[in-house]
């Protein structure tokens, strides 16, 4: 601190009293120096002062520019209300195809709602709102606008060209919530097994898309689990082939008269499902609403390959050759007695066409006796017939990777005695789905080990227990063969594929009673190729009909096979299979000995 001067110091005070100068002059002069110190130091305080302040301004008016800037770089959003303390998640992972294609995926829209409060003009704004939603009532619109309500949901999701239509009306009341939509990019492919989404807990920021039927709901907690990193949820399915089998299907429903239609294509080793279609289908982005009345099939969310349940026909008798061949009660040679009709327990079995007093046990498949196949499940009786049908998985739900596995419950009978057994050796007695068939002949034609059908990919075979030897399946594959070569499958040839099967035509059961005389149940039970089974492959039409050489058909020779085999045709080499063609020379020489 700089030291205060006196006004008047001694000093100079008796130097001026010597020199007879006036003292009072000292005194003033040391008061001007002062008040000039005083001054110069305030000036400084002052100073010091203003140049912070401006520094302040300057970093103020810096912060507010890169605000504005930022602000004008960033896409316009509408104010948001706040929400609660705790944040929806709405993350979920992708679905994909086996080979990394996209079944279900997520896309970032917005949801339109009112503060009615809030709107000036209303009229204005109901005839716009129903003019970019024709959906949307222009009396209800008004009613909601004019009642004393402060919140209204509009639209949950919108389009951006509606968006900027809604912003061009110019209506405060009306707000935009960011959201993400669960997308389904190839639309009704695959519908049934995807199944769809909805929103589950929704604020005007976020909403829950929760899984509500197929796999979204099946697989729902792993798909917004956060730890699964954005990890995607790979399938068994393979796209193109799915599309194709549904193209073709939907091809042969129509061309048939059938009221739908169902295919399942399996690989018989590792049990994967690289397809599966059940029509009429729907739109999972516009997923309908369940039916509330009448015949659960009659709604295109009824899935007919799993929830499906049917008496299934003749398909059945390849099961009761396989085990009794395991049996060492017959083998493919073995003549049975074919005499209709055969009267067991008041009842009479008769079979399509006469084929003789006795048949091979390979011409009771290829002529698909059911006669033969009844006589040759007396041998195997009631109980062990039960429990081969139970290993094969035919008597209890599919484990499928879907929420409505559990629904496509088999139907048996309450008493499991001869009649049955002889029914149920050819279809009749027991109602399963299609895809209980399809495993069924993926563990029959793959050498006898047991599989069960899986929508997620698999690194290889499943090697399940055995059920029947690899002797008995290679000579179950060469009857199939036979059954498209000589029997009831001949449609069924696909060149260089050399496709194995078994028909089967049921009759529908009448609600009231009995069966109906013209509606059939049509089912083609095919492998192939038939030397080295890969895939198995079922295909179901409902009530098919078409006129060819004059008279109606019915039977699945005639509805279901062709339209097998086009379907193999087509699918087989998108599978990467190669078609065995015989040597040109070979050719040759067989048209030479003709």
């Amino acid at each position: 601190m700089t030291p205060r001067i006196p006004l008047r110091p001694l000093t100079r005070i008796l130097e001026a009293r010597r020199k007879g100068e006036n003292p009072d002059a000292i005194e003033r002069e040391n008061l001007r120096l002062r008040h000039e110190a005083e001054r110069d130091k305030m000036r400084q305080r002052a100073e010091s002062r203003l140049l912070l302040m401006a520094f302040c301004f300057l970093a103020a008016f810096a912060t507010v520019g890169f605000r504005m800037t930022s602000l004008a770089a960033a896409e316009a959003e509408e104010p948001r209300i706040a929400t609660s303390a705790s944040a929806i998640l709405n993350t979920r992972a992708d679905i994909v195809d086996r080979d990394g294609r996209v079944l279900a995926t997520n896309l970032i829209t917005n949801s339109l709602y009112a503060h009615p409060h809030e709107i000036i003009d209303v009229p204005s704004t109901v005839s716009g709102l129903a003019r970019i939603f024709p959906d949307l009532d222009a009396d209800w619109l008004e009613r909601q606008f004019t009642a004393d309500r402060r919140f209204i949901w509009l639209r949950r999701n919108i389009s951006p060209e509606q968006e900027q239509m809604v912003h061009d009306l110019g209506e405060p009341g009306l707000l935009f919530g960011p959201r993400e939509m669960r997308l389904y990019p190839n639309g009704s492919i695959a519908a049934h097994i995807l199944g769809g989404a909805g929103f589950g807990q929704e604020a005007v920021n976020a909403a829950e898309v929760i899984g509500v039927a197929g796999v979204e709901a099946q697989f729902d907690a792993e798909l917004r689990d956060p730890a699964r990193d954005g990890a995607a949820l790979q399938l068994s399915l393979d796209l193109p082939v799915q599309a194709a089998v549904e193209e073709v299907l939907a091809g042969g429903m129509a061309i048939m008269n059938a009221r739908g239609a169902t295919a399942v294509l399996m690989n018989v080793h590792t049990g994967e499902v690289r397809a599966m279609a059940s029509l009429p289908d729907f739109d999972p982005n516009s997923r309908p609403r369940p039916l509330t009345e009448g015949d659960a099939a009659d709604s295109p969310l009824f899935n007919r390959a799993l929830q499906g349940v049917y008496e299934l026909g003749s398909v059945f008798k390849i099961f009761t050759v396989a085990q009794a061949m395991e049996l060492g009660l017959i083998n493919a040679s073995t003549m049975i007695d074919t005499t209709a009709p055969l009267r067991l327990a008041g009842f009479s079995i008769n079979d399509f066409h006469d084929y003789g007093a006795t048949q091979s046990v390979t011409d009771v498949i290829v002529h698909s006796s059911n006669v033969g196949t009844a006589r040759i499940a007396s041998m195997i009786g009631a109980e062990r017939q039960q429990a081969f049908l139970q290993d094969l998985g035919l008597l209890e739900p599919t484990t499928l990777e879907m929420i409505e596995a559990p629904t496509g419950r088999p139907i048996v009978p309450a008493r499991w005695g001869e009649l049955s057994t002889a029914t149920i050796s050819y279809g009749h007695g027991v109602s399963s789905s299609p895809l209980h068939l399809a495993a069924a002949y993926a563990t029959i034609a793959n050498g006898g080990t047991r599989v069960v059908p899986t929508l997620l990919r698999q690194d290889g075979p499943q090697n399940g227990p055995r059920l029947i030897s690899e002797q008995t399946s290679s000579a179950l594959s060469d009857m199939m063969r036979a059954v498209v070569t000589e029997g009831t499958a001949s449609f069924g040839e696909v060149a260089g594929y050399a496709v194995g099967g078994k028909t089967g035509s049921a009759d529908k059961p009448n609600p009231q009673g009995g069966y109906y005389e013209d509606r059939v149940l049509a089912t083609f039970a095919s492998v192939f190729p038939a030397d080295d089974p890969e895939y198995a492959l079922i295909v179901t039409m409902d009530e098919p009909e078409i006129v060819a050489l004059g008279e109606t058909r019915r039977t699945a020779g005639w509805t279901a096979v062709p339209v097998a085999a086009e379907i193999i045709r087509r699918v087989a080499p998108l599978m990467g299979m190669r078609p065995e063609i015989e040597p040109l020379v070979d050719t040759q020489l067989s048209n030479a000995s003709q």
